[in-house]
């Protein structure tokens, strides 16, 4: 049982959970900054834009890291295959997916 052999898994989760909580806003916490308050799971804007950013990362943190913990109790092989190739392959993807998520913005 090596850390180093979570965290190729725990890279590829982190990517997958990322794109999910940012497309279904999956956020822990929210951040106001025009009032400096922090708020619990997704808030309403109130005074001036929330940022859920903070949010997603935790998010995504937490979520990778629950992942990376459980692929220890798979055998070594296994796991060192599949994420051989994944651990390139998924993140280049999501980019794609992000930049899908977000072309309103550029396409205006």
């Amino acid at each position: 049982m090596s850390v180093a052999r979570a965290l190729p898994v725990f890279s590829i989760a982190f990517a997958v959970i990322y794109v999910a909580s940012v497309q279904y806003n999956l956020a822990v916490v929210t951040y106001h900054p025009q009032l400096a308050a922090w708020g619990l799971l997704v808030e309403a804007p109130r005074q001036g834009p929330a940022m859920y950013w903070y949010g997603w990362l935790i998010t995504s943190a937490v979520g990778a890291g629950a992942i990376a913990a459980l692929s220890l109790a798979l055998p070594a092989h296994a796991v060192e295959r599949a994420s051989a190739v994944l651990v390139w392959l998924v993140p280049i993807v999501m980019i794609g997916v992000i930049a899908y998520i977000i072309r309103g913005y550029f396409l205006r």
